[in-house]
């Protein structure tokens, strides 16, 4: 470990709960991934606090490990990318108000588009600021999330046509997201790949001949080669999660752990119950450690009585009754942890604690959501 760097305004972080960060491991799968995308150029997907690890130190990790844009939802997420130095091309897809297409053209920051009416709001910013908005055009290839469909795309084309000939936009890219990619076979990904083909084709005999097509994520940036086009954008695997865990973990090293200390220890005897509804109830004598961390913090509540065990001094101990908004009690049998004693509520699964894989099946959630559950207010210690 070669450093520890402290989140601002923080104390005391080693005797409290916080999340860990590799930044070595994120910039490991960073390269492992530009290696499997054999040439194309990688985007960093870094939405969502970076998937709860810390939007600005994640990106640097991940640019520094070979990946060459970065995409976010939310068009914050890229200005604060801009005010931290990071020069490289952001995409934001999810830009909504009439303010962040200026101030997405000011900083440099691409945009994402679905519809005809944005794109008219996009071109009129660019007129305001005298300079030509950088855009995706999104389809809609089967997701009926974002992008527009089959029916709209002939529209969306068109403006963008007019619009980039008045100089008012350069269309970057053309995208679209699959829906199922993670489920090796199905049968959707063919049909999404032929409306994807046929969508380009489209804009290109209307004149509209992007930089970049994308449309791979994770899964199919390491199963699917035939959908990496111009960029395959990646999130999961970038923080050491296998997209298809059927195959493997393809050489990925996850990059958060979520840590705490025991901060109460006493002895109860057998027939006690603990915490809210005294559901749980000791059937020996026993030891009961309390942590500072509750579903405030991003243990889920769904914790409670789940059979979820977390690792103290070596040995994983379950949780005693529910979980708190910001407390936990495990029951530590015989064990006698001390005060201030480390306790790992998921890790990579070195030393015996559960993986986040791991707790999200219990749990019957998905990894990402544990990990983006985090709050941002969560302390961070940063190891590289």
């Amino acid at each position: 470990m070669d450093s520890l760097i402290q989140r601002p305004g923080t104390s005391g972080i080693a005797q409290g709960t916080h999340a860990r960060i590799d930044l070595a491991a994120i910039s490991a799968n960073a390269s492992m991934l530009a290696s499997a995308a054999r040439g194309t150029p990688v985007m960093a997907v870094v939405k969502s606090n970076a998937y709860g690890h810390g939007l600005i130190p994640t990106a640097r990790a991940a640019l520094e490990g070979g990946a060459s844009r970065l995409g976010v939802a939310q068009l914050e997420d890229a200005l604060a990318l801009r005010s931290a130095g990071i020069t490289a091309p952001i995409l934001a897809w999810l830009p909504w108000r009439p303010t962040d297409y200026d101030a997405a053209i000011l900083a440099d920051v691409e945009l994402g588009v679905e519809a005809p009416w944005r794109l008219a709001m996009i071109a009129e910013a660019a007129e305001r600021n005298g300079c030509p908005a950088r855009v995706h055009l999104e389809v809609d290839t089967g997701m009926s999330r974002g992008g527009a469909t089959r029916d709209d795309w002939p529209l969306l084309v068109e403006a963008a046509h007019r619009a980039q000939d008045a100089g008012r936009i350069v269309v970057t890219g053309v995208f679209s997201h699959f829906a199922c990619s993670d489920i090796p076979g199905h049968e959707s990904i063919t049909a999404q790949l032929s409306a994807f083909d046929e969508a380009v084709a489209y804009a290109a005999a209307a004149g509209v001949e992007p930089e970049l097509r994308h449309l791979a994520n994770s899964a199919a940036l390491l199963t699917l080669p035939e959908t990496h086009y111009d960029l395959v954008r990646t999130g999961l695997a970038l923080y050491g999660l296998s997209p298809v865990e059927a195959l493997g973990d393809f050489g990925l090293r996850p990059a958060m752990s979520l840590r705490s200390t025991v901060v109460v220890v006493k002895r109860i005897p057998a027939g006690t119950g603990v915490m809210y509804g005294l559901t749980y109830r000791t059937a020996v004598d026993t030891t009961v450690a309390v942590i500072p961390v509750g579903y405030a913090d991003g243990l889920p509540r769904a914790a409670s009585e789940a059979g979820v065990e977390l690792l103290v001094g070596g040995r994983r101990h379950p949780i005693a009754g529910v979980v708190g908004m910001e407390q936990t009690v495990l029951d530590v049998g015989q064990d006698l942890p001390s005060p201030g004693q480390e306790v790992v509520l998921f890790g990579p699964g070195d030393d015996g604690e559960p993986t986040v894989v791991e707790l999200a099946r219990q749990l019957r959630m998905l990894p990402a959501e544990i990990m983006a559950r985090i709050p941002a207010s969560m302390p961070r210690l940063y190891e590289s």
